[in-house]
């Protein structure tokens, strides 16, 4: 009988298809075993998941819940026991779909590599760090869209104003634009201390979105890569910046498609005009008080909500409506009183007593700024063209981030808003202005 000496087990690789597998080889006929390597891309398949779901909430600068995804030992110490994945939060959340929230759910083919990765030990490879894009600076983006908005309106004839619609670009969704005639009006009234003086003003023409902007036109903005819907750094889209994931699903189980989006703050709807500036190459913003007061009056002396044109806490079961399902007022306009309040550029102050032609009174503090309209949180009684809303700090009491997030309101459920488009185009200064007015800090 010959004995043979069996050498120790090694790892042979083939080659099959675009995937690298491996066996083991026992000399002497025995069976072979598979050997524990890698054969999910870090780089290629894991890094791309983290950096779009993930690390615009949890890297390394501002690690929400103290949980950062930016480098290996991170999450290894907090959310990933390498090779068990269902041990592992990261793939429990996820899987879950409690994460991200109040956004689109990861696909089920990431959920699966990211589980492999997570089962083969979580390798990582290049880079150490994930870091999101740096993007460009908020003037040099605003630059960028002015010229945009510039050069497609010289190659435009004068456009008479008449009603319009909206398909926002590479989607279904689509809105509806009002033109609003220039004109006078008494603005205030003698009902309420800060509704007083009544003065006289003046104001140019402009369209103004037929009803708030809903969620189906908002969760674009929301959910839109961090680098910019065209993957092109010259692109003046991937200057403006995006909100940071939210975390908790911001309609509150009130309803999405059809319905009004709610609870940003005053700089989201803001970024959100610009967003949408760039997307179209047309200039939106917020109106301001006085137009939005014109506009509601449509013409007439005074205007208080009725059962057939407003949604309040009378008639709208505890929660907002679906958008332009009530009367509109003589211009046009759906849902100016109740259904959302609605945000408008100015800063909170007393009224001047003196005529004047398009004021407004640029926001110089984080509080409070000036929102209109009433909500279907309020009596219906308290909505009229005239009442006027301060903002509060109390509106993100129960935001759980520090510091609080400046895209979020948690607690202002009831809040929306909706966008003109003046007929004259502003100076590049002023565009600037309208969208960063200078509130873009945590205290909103």
């Amino acid at each position: 009988m010959v004995r043979m000496e069996i050498p120790a087990l090694t790892c042979g690789v083939i080659r099959r298809g675009p995937r690298l597998l491996t066996r083991t080889v026992l000399l002497g006929g025995v069976a072979g075993l598979l050997c524990a390597q890698p054969t999910v891309d870090f780089r290629k398949d894991i890094a791309p998941i983290l950096e779009a779901q993930c690390l615009v909430c949890h890297s390394a600068a501002k690690p929400a819940g103290g949980l950062s995804v930016a480098t290996r030992g991170a999450v290894v110490a907090k959310s990933v026991i390498p090779g068990k994945p269902e041990a592992s939060s990261l793939y429990l959340q996820t899987a879950s779909g409690k994460m991200p929230p109040g956004g689109p759910k990861i696909p089920a083919a990431q959920l699966d590599i990211l589980k492999r990765w997570i089962a083969e030990g979580a390798n990582w490879t290049s880079p150490a760090e994930l870091k999101l894009p740096a993007g460009v600076s908020a003037q040099e983006s605003a630059n960028r869209i002015y010229e945009r908005i510039a050069a497609k309106a010289a190659s435009k004839k004068s456009e008479k104003p008449a009603p319009y619609r909206v398909t926002i670009p590479n989607t279904t969704v689509a809105f509806d634009m009002v033109p609003i005639p220039a004109g006078e009006f008494n603005m205030g009234s003698t009902e309420k201390p800060d509704e007083q003086p009544v003065h006289k003003v003046r104001v140019d023409g402009f369209w103004m979105q037929a009803h708030e902007v809903t969620w189906d036109e908002y969760r674009l903005f929301m959910f839109a890569r961090m680098a910019g819907e065209s993957g092109n750094p010259d692109d003046a889209i991937d200057g403006v910046s995006r909100p940071t994931r939210p975390y908790v699903e911001m309609s509150f189980g009130m309803g999405i498609n059809g319905f009004p989006a709610i609870s940003m703050t005053q700089h989201a709807a803001n970024k959100y005009a610009e967003w949408l500036s760039a997307k179209t190459g047309e200039f939106y913003r917020l109106p301001t008080e006085a137009e939005w007061e014109y506009a509601c009056r449509a013409g007439s002396s005074s205007v208080k909500a009725e059962p057939d044109t407003a949604w309040s806490q009378e008639n709208s079961k505890g929660k907002y409506q679906t958008v332009a399902t009530k009367k509109p007022n003589a211009w046009g306009l759906y849902d100016m009183l109740g259904n959302v309040m609605e945000w408008t550029l100015d800063e909170y102050k007393p009224y001047a007593a003196t005529a004047q032609t398009n004021p407004w009174v640029k926001p110089t503090v984080p509080y409070p700024h000036a929102v209109r309209g009433g909500s279907w949180n309020d009596p219906a009684g308290a909505s009229t063209c005239s009442a006027r809303v301060a903002s509060d700090s109390s509106w993100k009491q129960q935001d759980p981030q520090l510091p609080k997030s400046i895209w979020y309101l948690t607690d202002a459920q009831w809040l929306g808003f909706r966008l003109v488009r003046p007929q004259k185009i502003p100076d590049r200064a002023t565009m600037f202005r309208y969208w960063n007015n200078g509130v873009e800090r945590d205290e909103q």
